[in-house]
C-alpha cells in the first residue's frame, strides 16, 4: 500500500487543496499583514548565497512529516539535462554553496555526477541525507563518496531515542541511522580537524516548536556519544512545516488550529528579517524556480515577471526579487526561527 499523499489519493496530494486549507485557517491573519506590521512588506531577496537543488521526489523512507510528500512510488527526478542547466546557471554566479536534496537525493542516478561537477567548480556541496540511503546495497560506497568528495552531510534525525524516531520516520530507521551515523564516523565525519562536516537536523515529533538550538544540541551530543559513541559537528533545529504530510498528521489528530494560532502567536520580526528564502535560490526537479524548498512543494515559483525556469537564470535579477509568501511562512518566522544548516534563518 503505497503511503505517500499521491499514492493514496488524499486531496492534500493537491497544492492547491493545501493553499485552501492555509488560507482558510481561522483566526490565523495573513502571513503578509504579519510583515506590513513588522514594516518587512513586501520581502526581498538580499542576494544568492545557497544554490538548492531538489533532485526529485523518490524516497527509501516514508516519513509522517515530509513536507515533500517523498517515498518509493514517488517517480519524479531530475534528468540529466536539467542537471546540466543547473551547474551552468551556477557555473555563471560566484554562489559558493550547493545544497542538494530530494527525496532521499542519492537515489537520483545524477547525484554522483552532480557532486563531482559542483566540486570541479570549487564549490561546497552540502548533501541531505535520510542516513538509511548510505545502508542500502545499491549504495554500498556511497559514504565513501561523499568523504571522498568532501561533501558535507546535513542528516535528518527528529530523536535520540528508537521509540520517537521510529514513529515519525518508520519501523526501524533509528536503528539504521545510528549504524550510518557510525559509518560516518569512521570515515572522520564529525571528528575535530577532519573537514568532513556531519550536522544533524532536529524536528520536534508533534505539534509544537522546537526547544532552543543551544540546548537540545547539547542534549543530542550527550546522549549520541553516551548512548552510541556518535560524533556531530552542530545539531540544527526547524519547525514542523503544516504542509504535505504533516498537514495531513495536524488535521486528523485536531491539533490544526492550534499549531497556526502557536506558530502565528509566535511571529518574531527578527526571525521573519533573516529567513533563508532571502539569500538562496530553490531550483525543482524539472528545473522551476522557487524562493525555497516549501514554496516548491505548494507549486509557489519565484514572483511573477521573474524568470521561472532554470534556462532562464538571471542572478542580478533573481537577487533582488520579491519572495513569495503565504501563511506555510509562519513556521520560518516562530519563536527563534527554523534553522537548517547553510541555509538558516537565525539560529
Amino acid at each position: 500500500m503505497a503511503l505517500t499523499l499521491l499514492g493514496r489519493h488524499n486531496p492534500l496530494a493537491s497544492s492547491a487543496e493545501q493553499l485552501k486549507v492555509l488560507t482558510e485557517t481561522a483566526g490565523c491573519p495573513p502571513f503578509e499583514r504579519r510583515l506590513n506590521q513588522a514594516d518587512l512588506f513586501p520581502l526581498h531577496a538580499t542576494g544568492i548565497t545557497v544554490f538548492q537543488i531538489n533532485v526529485g521526489k523518490l524516497c527509501n523512507q516514508t516519513c509522517r512529516h515530509c513536507h515533500v510528500d517523498a517515498g518509493p512510488d514517488r517517480t519524479e527526478t531530475m534528468s540529466k539535462e536539467t542537471a546540466e542547466l543547473c551547474l551552468a546557471a551556477l557555473a555563471r554566479t560566484d554562489v559558493l554553496t550547493v545544497d542538494i536534496t530530494g527525496g532521499a537525493p542519492e537515489l537520483n542516478p545524477n547525484f554522483r555526477w552532480l557532486v563531482e561537477q559542483a566540486r570541479a567548480l570549487g564549490r561546497h556541496v552540502m548533501d541531505r541525507c535520510n542516513l538509511s540511503v548510505l545502508l542500502l546495497p545499491s549504495q554500498a560506497d556511497l559514504a565513501e563518496f561523499l568523504a571522498a568528495h568532501r561533501v558535507e552531510v546535513i542528516a535528518s534525525l527528529p530523536a535520540y531515542r528508537a521509540s520517537q524516531t521510529d514513529a515519525q520516520r518508520g519501523e526501524g530507521i533509528f536503528e539504521k541511522s545510528i549504524e550510518a551515523l557510525k559509518l560516518l564516523n569512521r570515515l572522520g565525519y564529525g571528528r575535530p580537524d577532519s573537514g568532513l562536516v556531519l550536522n544533524l537536523v532536529y524536528n520536534p515529533v508533534g505539534a509544537f516548536l522546537p526547544p532552543k538550538q543551544e540546548a537540545i544540541e547539547a542534549q543530542f551530543r550527550k546522549e549520541l556519544r553516551s548512548r552510541h559513541g556518535v560524533e556531530f559537528n552542530r545539531l540544527y533545529t526547524i519547525t514542523n512545516m503544516p504542509i504535505s504530510r504533516f498537514l495531513e498528521f495536524l488535521i486528523e489528530s485536531g491539533n490544526y488550529e492550534a499549531y497556526m494560532d502557536r506558530l502565528a502567536t509566535a511571529f518574531n520580526p527578527a526571525a521573519a528579517a533573516g529567513v533563508m528564502c532571502r539569500s538562496m535560490i530553490s531550483v525543482g526537479w524539472d528545473g522551476t524556480l522557487y524562493d525555497c524548498d516549501f514554496n516548491q512543494m505548494l507549486n509557489l515559483p519565484v514572483d511573477k515577471g521573474m524568470p521561472r525556469h532554470i534556462r532562464d537564470f538571471d542572478p542580478t535579477r533573481l537577487s533582488a526579487r520579491r519572495i513569495v509568501t503565504r501563511n506555510h511562512c509562519y513556521a520560518c518566522t516562530a519563536g527563534a526561527g527554523s534553522s537548517c544548516g547553510g541555509a538558516v534563518t537565525t539560529a
